[in-house]
């Protein structure tokens, strides 16, 4: 199979090469007239909020960054198979220990209870 080429050919090219400049013309001034738009839009922006807002943005990724962080961390510890249930008997442990150093009389008893009373005052107002 062969095709000649002839001038019926050329002048194809020729009409599909036309419309591809005028999309490049017509791109480059859509372009412009976006990045127009872009810059009145930051020209309007109040940029004195946008720093308490980055820090609010910051924040919130650095929260989440860490919450990602430490699940990987305890989904890592309880893929040992001993681990978990040691964590388990080393919390009822302390549990157990400060529950006998400060609730074994009622002096240590109302101590807590009005250190913790005072705390929330000194917190919840």
């Amino acid at each position: 199979m062969t095709l000649l080429m002839t001038d019926d050919n050329t002048d194809l090219k020729e009409q599909v090469a036309a419309p591809s400049e005028e999309a490049g013309a017509s791109f480059s001034e859509r372009y412009s007239e976006i990045i127009g738009k872009v810059n009145s839009t930051l020209d309007q922006v109040d940029w004195t909020q946008m720093g308490r807002i980055g820090k609010a943005v910051g924040i919130l990724v650095v929260v989440i960054v860490a919450q990602v962080l430490i699940k990987g961390v305890l989904d890592t510890i309880n893929l040992l198979p001993v681990v978990p249930g040691l964590l388990e008997l080393l919390g009822l442990v302390v549990v157990g220990q400060w529950s006998w150093q400060n609730l074994t009389t009622s002096e240590k008893r109302s101590a807590v209870i009005t250190k913790v009373q005072t705390l929330r005052k000194e917190y919840l107002g």
